[in-house]
């Protein structure tokens, strides 16, 4: 960076602060660029020199920590949005895999065992569960997107959005363990492939889950930590 201008210095600096989707982020800071540039090119058009165009247009854009904060809560928004469209889609596809196998179980896996009396209960609960999953990341990613415009804190949706899986998906999981270890079927998924993929699918999208919820916490504690260093300067000048 010895020979990056005020511009190329400007959008690194962003680029440290900001935490999101790296393609998101990526558009963010180029538009970002490319308005710096034309400020600059509009300084330049009368007369002042590169560098000093530059600076100008910089110190019109604003400081990085009274800009950060916003580009920060547009990728928390797509960040949430990823992961609603992520449990709108696969956990309706998980359900369906899971339902083909439980009717195309060999017949020579079906022995009949007796089952605890919670076993039926316990079943229902973790339909009901995955089903409320898809239900929810249906109505974030319509929140989210169509109807970004009447949400007031939407970054804030992307937060309950996360911690909502890290709650739901373990549980979920444990419910899941527990039907494995009292069903004759479904246990004997080691000698049968097809149902020892769909077990496979299902822990991956469930990591993956996990993996776009942890993003969403990180994105929205980024803007609080943003914010924060925004009003410090300000209260050290008051």
């Amino acid at each position: 960076m010895g020979n990056a201008g005020p511009v190329d210095e400007y959008v690194a600096s962003m680029r440290h602060a900001l935490r999101g989707p790296r393609g998101a982020k990526r558009d963010l800071l180029a538009e970002a660029r490319d308005s710096l540039l034309d400020a600059a090119e509009a300084y330049e058009s009368e007369g002042l020199p590169r560098a000093e165009a530059e600076r100008l247009a910089v110190a019109d854009f604003g400081t990085v920590p009274e800009i950060a904060p916003g580009f920060q809560g547009e990728l928390a928004v797509s960040q949430g949005r990823r992961t609603a469209a992520l449990l709108f889609l696969s956990v309706p596809l998980t359900a369906f895999l899971w339902s083909v196998i439980w009717r195309v179980f060999p017949e020579t896996m079906r022995v009949e065992q007796v089952k605890p009396d919670w076993f039926g209960l316990l079943a229902r609960t973790v339909d009901l569960l995955q089903l409320g999953v898809g239900v929810v990341g249906g109505l974030a990613l319509l929140a989210l997107g169509r109807g970004i415009r009447r949400v007031r804190h939407p970054a804030r949706l992307t937060r309950w959005l996360g911690l909502f899986v890290w709650i739901q998906t373990p549980l979920v999981g444990a419910m899941g363990l527990m039907l494995a270890a009292a069903a004759q079927g479904p246990a004997g998924f080691t000698d049968y492939l097809p149902g020892l993929a769909v077990a496979l699918v299902s822990d991956a999208f469930s990591v993956w889950q996990l993996y776009n919820a942890a993003h969403c916490l990180r994105c929205t504690r980024a803007i609080s930590a943003l914010s924060a260093a925004d009003r410090e300067p300000s209260l050290s000048r008051s």
